[in-house]
């Protein structure tokens, strides 16, 4: 080989000192947007369809495209994060989550579908890299820092349910003011992550090959349990409000009753780790969890309106720890941050694949039968397959062990 053209493969250039608080402050700043995009739809679901003409059924996809989207982009960030780097990657993608999210208000439906599909983009390479990023920089304390990584999530979400009908109607009920404003807060997290985007992509560890995760029977349990407890998630952010609407509650009301019931998942996204790593497994987390959840939902549907707040504070419980849950399971049932991330991707990209296919029955069976009845049973079978591959997967093992 020429001495002038060294061999890239072998290159093993540092990357320049950030600080580990800059580096959590940013990680932190990033999580906080990746629920705003999908949860800001659902509480002006019914003026847009209104406004556009679309079909319940059409109007769906724009709850079921950008869950669709972390699946489909999600396998697109181990292969990103080898060649340009896990933050520039992250930065490059926080760029197309903002544009998405001001797209969403241009042309129907070219542009409002347009833009779904980007934000949706973004939050599924974005997401499948954070949680390395955690393993990476604080391999002690990545577990607990996951609880923090939630909540963020979890504030996100529960601001855009809150926020996005009082700002449409300060613009004179504008539903895509009301969407368009959710680019602001990923411009901001951009410029806190900026002095990430100096490091440099680092050489591929030693390990298993990538593809062998495939074929680990612990890995599709995780998996599993993160696409089936992110179809309920995902239902309940496409359709709570709209359910509410049509037992009589007002638009207003139901966009706050999601709100707090995504405000709710506060709390049992920070302790959710906390509880699964207080018991010599993982298992009784999940069936507390994923109880609560079940209620919750089986309470939306059917309970009295007076007492639907009380039931999205016990649905909000359940969802914010089988979240938290799901995540911390990806981080403690791997070794080291390359495997965190293979399993990251893994679970991410096949589970929200998954998930996705919840909003849109959620949908068609609405269509079809006009009331929620099949709904209910649907949400019985998720909540029942879930909490099975969460047994599996909560039990104390390592994937590739």
């Amino acid at each position: 080989m020429r001495p002038d053209r060294p061999d890239r493969t072998a290159e093993t250039r540092t990357p320049p000192a950030v600080p580990g608080w800059l580096t959590l402050l940013g990680v932190l700043a990033v999580a906080i947007n990746l629920r705003p995009a999908l949860t800001s739809v659902a509480p002006i679901l019914g003026d847009i369809q209104t406004s556009t003409g679309l079909r319940p059924s059409i109007a769906g996809l724009l709850t079921t495209a950008p869950v669709l989207c972390l699946g489909i982009f999600g396998p697109l960030a181990p292969w990103l994060a080898r060649r340009i780097g896990s933050e520039r990657t992250i930065g490059l993608f926080l760029a197309v989550l903002g544009t998405g999210c001001m797209l969403r208000a241009t042309t129907v439906p070219l542009g409002l579908f347009t833009g779904t599909l980007m934000a949706g983009a973004g939050i599924g390479v974005i997401g499948v890299l954070l949680p390395a990023i955690l393993k990476r920089e604080f391999p002690d304390q990545a577990a607990r820092l996951t609880g923090s990584y939630t909540l963020l999530l979890c504030l996100g979400a529960a601001a855009a349910a809150g926020l996005t009908v009082p700002v449409a109607a300060y613009f004179d009920n504008s539903w895509r003011a009301g969407l368009t404003v959710w680019c602001l807060p990923a411009l901001l997290a951009l410029l806190v992550w900026s002095p990430q985007l100096r490091r440099t992509a680092q050489p591929r560890a030693a390990g298993p090959a990538p593809n062998a995760i495939w074929k680990d029977r612990l890995a599709w349990q995780v998996t599993l349990f993160m696409g089936l407890q992110s179809s309920l998630a995902y239902c309940v952010f496409g359709w709570l409000p709209f359910i509410l609407q049509t037992r009589g509650v007002s638009v207003g009301d139901s966009g706050i009753t999601m709100s707090i019931s995504i405000g709710a998942q506060l709390l049992t996204a920070l302790g959710g780790p906390l509880i699964a790593t207080a018991f010599r497994d993982q298992r009784p987390a999940v069936l507390l969890f994923m109880g609560l959840t079940l209620a919750g939902l089986l309470g939306i549907v059917y309970a009295p309106l007076s007492s639907s707040t009380a039931w999205a504070v016990v649905l909000g419980l359940g969802q914010g720890g089988t979240f938290s849950v799901a995540l911390s399971l990806i981080v403690l049932r791997a070794q080291d941050a390359t495997m965190t991330g293979r399993l990251s991707g893994m679970a991410q990209s096949v589970g929200y694949t998954l998930a996705a296919m919840g909003p849109l029955m959620v949908g068609t069976f609405y269509d079809w039968y006009g009331n929620w009845n099949a709904v209910a049973v649907m949400f019985c079978m998720i909540a029942l397959l879930g909490t099975l591959a969460g047994l599996g997967a909560g039990r104390r093992r390592f994937v590739g062990g």
